[in-house]
């Protein structure tokens, strides 16, 4: 099993031990790592084995079909577990649990109780009633709030460098293909005093790098304040103390401000580098999808990006096989890809979400097809990913170590200014000077790349 996690409990005598597996993304990863915290505070133990717990939660992903199978087959896992008596019982929270409600009870009844997304500040209460036998109430759902919960007193699951700060809750878009809404709620800005008392307490705690996230990074501040306020929180975020990166992720190609656009590329601490998932470029197909952007604007924008973000790395994520893309479209997304020359690029294969509008849309395609564009989409991108790679060698690039090569003396895995955590590559560090260690920012030579990721010397 993995993504399980331990520490050292705060208290000599634990209420109980449990075991813990997170899925999805970065969001519910804060999600998870906050109900970390809050057990943690309440005494209970994390250990790393399930058959070693008392109990098991998994905060589990309801996206698309591919993340509730893994879902699915974490839970069974647990379950099965539980059916041989190493475990009392299964907690199962977020996003699936949010999604399916009592539909999953129904599915699977030896689930021992349900936790929804907003109701998380409640795990240790549902930990108690189930160490304690109590199970007249197994599911434990509130109403999305319409003020963001606390990220606070976190228990993080991330290397001790870097953090990911949840900047918003929700979103407003209703993409036609996207069930996020449903399970998440209306965009939801947590206030920008909020935010800047986490990132000092991440800060407080070892973190260097603070990646943004939100389902909607550019909508920040429009519901609360009226106006979109992004450029003020990532002009504040870049006077805390102590930090040195800041890595912007989920930016909606919507309400980017000349403004905003300036604070990116003067701001000490802001990364050039943006992660805008784009989805597709041909019109028809981006309005079926109802993204409220289209091809010429979305060039300008990538346009007047470059032109003012000196070195800017762009990464963004397409969907191929959405019902009824031609293979003329297709072509058009191809060229389009060809001619922007984006550094990351992500392909995902359209996932039937049956409570979508897309799903009624006619004219749905053969996973047959959907993969083949997958594979053509990926394919042209890989040329220009190992041609932007071969133009590092020689370059002098900072990088944060984030782990140590298992069982190599002085070589490390890093990331450049270049890499999101777990969805970009990777930098291959040789120290030739010794005495390097986990969360370091290093100048690296770039001496040649390994596919995907490059390979550095530290001197």
């Amino acid at each position: 099993m993995t993504n399980t996690y331990s520490t050292t409990p705060d208290r000599a005598q634990a209420k109980g031990k449990y075991a813990f597996v997170s899925l999805g993304c970065p969001k519910n990863l804060v999600d998870s790592e906050r109900m970390l915290g809050m057990l943690q505070l309440d005494g209970y133990e994390l250990v790393d084995a399930p058959a070693e717990a008392d109990f098991a939660i998994v905060n589990t992903c309801g996206f698309i079909e591919q993340a509730r199978q893994e879902s699915f087959a974490v839970i069974d896992e647990l379950l099965a577990l539980k059916s041989k008596g190493d475990l009392r019982g299964v907690i199962v929270s977020g996003c699936l649990a949010e999604r399916q409600q009592e539909a999953l009870l129904v599915e699977r009844p030896e689930i021992d109780h349900l936790v929804g997304v907003f109701a998380r500040e409640e795990v240790t209460k549902v930990a108690d009633r189930l160490l304690g036998g109590l199970d007249e109430q197994r599911l434990l759902f509130q109403p999305a709030p319409t003020h963001p919960l606390p990220d606070t007193a976190r228990l993080r699951i991330t290397p001790k460098h870097f953090a990911f700060l949840k900047i918003s809750e929700g979103c407003d878009r209703l993409c036609t293909f996207c069930a996020i809404p449903k399970m998440r709620g209306k965009h939801a800005t947590k206030p920008i005093a909020e935010v800047l008392a986490e990132a000092r307490e991440l800060v407080a705690d070892g973190v260097r790098e603070l990646v943004i996230v939100a389902q909607d990074t550019t909508y920040y501040g429009l519901d609360l304040y009226g106006e979109v306020r992004l450029a003020e929180l990532l002009r504040q975020l870049n006077q805390v103390d102590g930090l040195d990166w800041i890595r912007l992720m989920y930016f909606y190609p919507m309400y980017v401000s000349d403004e905003l656009i300036d604070v990116l590329a003067s701001s000490e601490k802001i990364l050039p580098y943006l992660d805008m998932p784009l989805q597709h470029a041909n019109d028809q197909m981006l309005k079926k999808m109802q993204r409220r952007v289209n091809r010429q604007d979305t060039e300008n924008l990538l346009a007047k990006l470059r032109k003012n973000i000196p070195g800017l790395v762009l990464r963004t994520t397409f969907i191929t096989g959405f019902p009824g893309e031609t293979e003329a479209q297709f072509a058009e997304l191809m060229e389009f890809v060809r001619q922007q020359q984006f550094e990351r690029l992500g392909v995902f294969t359209y996932s039937y979400e049956p409570d979508t509008p897309a799903a009624r849309l006619p004219d749905h395609l053969p996973d047959e097809v959907k993969e083949s564009r997958r594979e053509r989409l990926m394919a042209t991108q890989q040329d220009i990913a190992f041609a932007w790679n071969d133009a590092q060698r020689g370059q002098c690039l900072d990088v944060i170590l984030d782990a140590a090569v298992p069982g190599e003396n002085n070589a490390w895995i890093g990331r450049s200014f270049a890499d999101a955590p777990d969805v970009d590559g990777v930098v291959y560090v040789t120290d030739q000077r010794g005495g390097l260690t986990t969360g370091d920012l290093v100048a690296c030579e770039i001496v040649g790349r390994r596919d995907y990721d490059l390979i550095g010397v530290c001197s």
